[in-house]
This record gives C-alpha cells, sequence and structure tokens, in this order.
C-alpha cells in the first residue's frame, strides 16, 4: 500500500500510544505581565512543576486513559528523580526511559500573565541526547502502539527516525511541531496527524491565521505535503479539522483562563488517547477539546493534565450542545 493510497480511516488497530520526546522541570513565576528585554517584573506566586512537551503528552495521555509507553532521557539529578517518581504514579511504561549520568534533566523558565499567557525558555540538558539508537531499542512498543506522539524539543533526526519506525509498524503517527522549525517532506510525509497552533502554522506555511478562511487554506497546503489530517489548534476558538472530505472548524468551550502552559500538549495526549480506542476523529477531537479547556483552569504543566472522569463529566455539561 502506497503512502498516497493510505487514509487515515484505514489506521484501525492496536491500543498502545508510544510518547517520544522530551522531559522537564518547569520553574514557573506568576506576573502582572510578561517582561519585556531588559525589563525586571516583581513576580508573585512561584511554583516547580512537571513538564517538557514530550512527557506533557505523556501523562495527558495516560490521564485520558491511554496506555502510554515514554521514550525519552532524564538526567541522574533531583528533577530526574522527580521525574520518575511522577511518572510511576501515572501508570507510564518507562521500560525505555533512559537515565543519562553525563548530562543534567531539561528545565524550562516560565512566566505566566494574570491573563494566562506564558513566556518559556528551554535548557534542554538531557533532552538533546535522546537518539536514533534510543528510539531502535524501543522497536518493541511501537509494534504494539496504534498511536505515536513526537514534538520537536529532541534532535530532528530522532523524530525522523520515530517516525519511520511508526510508519513501518503500521502506526498511526501524530505530530506536534512544537517548538516550530522546518519540517522535511520526508518527515512530513510519515506524519498521520499534524497538530501546529497558529504561529506554528504561519511559520510551517507563511500563512497568518486571522480567520477560517486562512486556516483552510494553510491546512490545504499542509496537506499537500503529504500529511494525512491537519488539525490546527486556535486556542479558545478551538481547533480547524482538515482531512480527505473535511474542512470543518471545531468549537472550544469557553472557560475562564489561569494557566495556557501545555494546553497544547493536554490536547494531543488527550486526543491520542481516544484515537488508541478506536474513537471516530471528530469525537476525538472535541474530547481533546474538553481536556485542553480544563487544563487552562489550572496551574502548570503536568499538573493542569485533566483524569479522564473530570473529561468525561466536562463534556456531560456540553452534552446539549
Amino acid at each position: 500500500m502506497t503512502r498516497r493510497s493510505r487514509k487515515y480511516s484505514d489506521m484501525k488497530r492496536k491500543q498502545h500510544i508510544v510518547v517520544v520526546g522530551s522531559s522537564n522541570t518547569d520553574l514557573i513565576i506568576r506576573v502582572e505581565h510578561i517582561p519585556k528585554p531588559g525589563e525586571t517584573v516583581l513576580g508573585g506566586k512561584f511554583v516547580t512543576a512537571a513538564g517538557g512537551k514530550g512527557a506533557n503528552q505523556a501523562v495527558a495521555a495516560a490521564r485520558a486513559g491511554g496506555k502510554v509507553t515514554f521514550v525519552a532521557r532524564i538526567g541522574q539529578d533531583t528533577f530526574g528523580t522527580q521525574a520518575m517518581r511522577g511518572f510511576k504514579q501515572d501508570g507510564l511504561n518507562l521500560k525505555h526511559l533512559v537515565s543519562d549520568n553525563k548530562h543534567p534533566s531539561g528545565t524550562a523558565l516560565i512566566f505566566v500573565s494574570q491573563s494566562g499567557e506564558n513566556s518559556i525558555a528551554v535548557a534542554s540538558g538531557a533532552n538533546a541526547e535522546l537518539s536514533v539508537a534510543d528510539v531502535l531499542r524501543a522497536k518493541p512498543a511501537f509494534a504494539r502502539a496504534k498511536v505515536c506522539i513526537l514534538q520537536l524539543e529532541i534532535p530532528l533526526a530522532t523524530v525522523q527516525a520515530a517516525a519511520e519506525l511508526a510508519y513501518s509498524q503500521g502506526t498511526l503517527v501524530i505530530l506536534n511541531p512544537a517548538p516550530a522549525q522546518k519540517l522535511s517532506s520526508a518527515l512530513l510525509e510519515r506524519v498521520t496527524i499534524l497538530t501546529p497552533n497558529e504561529s506554528e502554522t504561519e511559520f510551517l506555511t507563511g500563512i497568518p491565521i486571522r480567520d477560517e478562511t486562512s486556516a483552510r487554506r494553510a491546512a490545504e497546503q499542509l496537506l499537500s505535503r503529504g500529511v494525512l489530517v491537519v488539525i490546527l489548534t486556535l486556542g479558545s476558538r478551538g481547533v480547524f479539522v482538515a482531512t480527505e472530505g473535511v474542512r470543518r472548524r471545531v468549537p472550544g468551550f469557553k472557560v475562564k483562563p489561569m494557566d495556557t502552559t501545555a494546553a497544547g500538549d493536554v490536547f494531543n495526549g488527550a486526543l491520542a488517547a481516544s484515537l488508541a480506542e478506536g474513537k471516530e476523529l471528530m469525537l476525538a477531537v472535541r474530547f481533546a477539546n474538553a481536556a485542553a479547556a480544563l487544563s487552562v483552569t489550572r496551574l502548570g504543566a503536568q499538573p493542569s493534565a485533566p483524569s479522564r472522569r473530570d473529561i468525561e463529566r466536562f463534556l456531560n455539561q456540553f452534552s446539549g450542545e
């Protein structure tokens, strides 16, 4: 079966999820507004929380009901020990989590404004050492996975290797292209679902996302590059979904935001969990929208990821919509 003959709807087997990506410890300061260059802002509450896009998505998927294997690197330090403890509490399979004795665990410095917006700087540490060999050693996890989630806080060669391995196993690949960088056709042709936000979409396509028309144009350009499904995340406006025969905006849920950190990660993790169960795409998107909406009402990255029970309860409140 050639790539062009494959359809998203054909990919219905297995139930597990494998996440290949970063693990960070987030050092968070709540501030009145995000500091400008050269500006010092006296902050309020300081919080240390588990983070990293890969870890956030793995934890979000597990809390949403997924059976998750996490492929990553952490340092042999206090942050790494804390991260490992949290992963075990959330039930992640850590057989392919590497404890690196040469590099520190990743860290992120995060400012969160009163409006819930954030500004983030990351020191990659051990994340930058996650290798192609680490991925290949995890082949058994890919063989039993229905969904593989990838992001871009690890080396691009490692992302490519994971996408190739997942593709070879018939595993659905979700790529969250963050932080934004140029992506090759070789990678995009292995991606089942691409989930950029508005700024990442503009970076990838050159099209500013201002309305549904521009979202459609950008999504169609990405589809033309080999992706099977494009889901543009639009913050409080929900998402725009584009795939064969579908061009549709799915509204988000109205909530009062406290912290938007990791909302996209929670969306991706919950999306993967729902798809791994065999849910239809639009139902999975609605489930993921609900998870993301809940997450922005809570402070922190992994601490904000809701449980499956919380997501279902939230959805029941909107069952008439």
